[in-house]
């Protein structure tokens, strides 16, 4: 579909324009069972996707070419400079009022865009954001650090859940913004990760609002071995305090828990084996559960094993970077981008 016809349809309809912003870099194959997933979406009026090419070497322009006839795309290439840049650019680009920013690894359920649709219609916010859930034909490894990534007993659901409605931030994965907005805020900073919540404050600053849509989530496919899962959440246990710095009214105790989780460990087992076995029934107590609500989640008991191993994965990861970061950061009030340069795209 031409894109001033799209632009100008909307605007006669007086009513939301869509614009998804998806940047990508060497993930081709991802790419394409994304699109394939539009395909499915049951929503009927017109939508504009937006794909930058962030400097990869493996592009999937011939990929998207497959889809141009059934899909109105557009498709830019640029130099590498992050998955927040690269969001900014592709919001300058789009022509719709509403963007849907989603990682290259998403699946789009069929309902998504009708979901995110009326509610919006009912409740307008200018920021919105879904959660990410595992498809069925994900692997075990794939549906457990799902698991640790999303379940309440791992995360305590800042992820998304119908308890954290309002002043919810955000991931980028899955996630709205009005054009409004965008212009207001200039989009994504330099730091990844952390570009998403950072945006997330910066808009409540500007006297808007923040929402969590529930059942508006996409199957996120996280093509992460055990190694790759590590250094993710161990990133983002070094980020948490930069946050913090800039937000401190974000600032919550509950970041915390995963390095306290480290000391934990530690003392149920120096106490549990040298003096008394009764000093392990709490973290025995605490994995059983892990254990049980995983299993039954995920109707696996396989699953629910593997979900043990991710979650100490990502307390150990997140929560030893966490306190290495706030000694750095809080304590010894470093710079961050000097400290940590990998976080900050120039």
């Amino acid at each position: 579909m031409d894109g001033f016809f799209f632009a100008y349809l909307c605007l006669m309809l007086n009513s939301i324009s869509y614009s998804f912003i998806i940047p990508v870099f060497n993930r081709p194959e991802e790419v394409k069972e994304l699109l394939e997933s539009f395909l499915k979406l049951d929503f009927k009026v017109a939508y504009e996707i937006v794909i930058i090419e962030d400097g990869s070497s493996n592009t999937c322009k011939d990929i998207i070419s497959g889809f141009e006839e059934k899909l109105s795309i557009s498709y830019y290439f640029k130099e590498n400079s992050g998955p927040g840049d690269s969001r900014n650019f592709g919001m300058q680009k789009a022509k719709g009022n509403y963007f849907i920013i989603l990682d290259s690894d998403c699946i789009l359920p069929s309902h998504y865009l009708t979901t995110v649709d009326a509610f919006l219609k009912k409740n307008f916010y200018n920021c919105f954001g879904g959660a990410d859930a595992a498809n069925t034909d994900f692997s075990l490894v794939q549906k457990a650090i799902n698991y640790a990534m999303t379940s309440f007993y791992t995360t305590g659901g800042i992820r998304g859940s119908e308890k954290s409605i309002k002043k919810f931030e955000p991931r980028s994965f899955n996630m709205g913004i009005s054009k409004k907005v965008f212009l207001k805020t200039k989009g994504f900073s330099k730091i990844h990760p952390g570009e998403d919540p950072d945006l997330s404050q910066r808009i409540l600053k500007e006297n808007y609002q923040t929402v969590f849509i529930p059942n508006a989530f996409v199957y996120h496919k996280r093509r992460l071995s055990w190694k790759k899962f590590y250094q993710q959440v161990y990133k983002f246990g070094l980020v948490r305090p930069i946050l913090n710095d800039w937000h401190p009214s974000a600032a919550s105790i509950t970041f915390w828990f995963p390095t306290l989780f480290i000391f934990f460990i530690i003392a149920s087992l120096f106490f549990g084996i040298l003096f008394n076995f009764l000093f392990l029934v709490p973290l025995i107590a605490y994995l059983s559960m892990v254990l049980l609500d995983a299993s039954t989640k995920n109707k696996s008991i396989s699953i629910g094993l593997l979900s043990i191993i991710a979650v100490f994965i990502q307390f150990i990861g997140y929560g030893s970077a966490f306190l290495k970061s706030t000694i750095y950061i809080r304590f010894l009030k470093r710079d961050p981008k000097k400290q940590f340069p990998k976080l900050f795209f120039k």
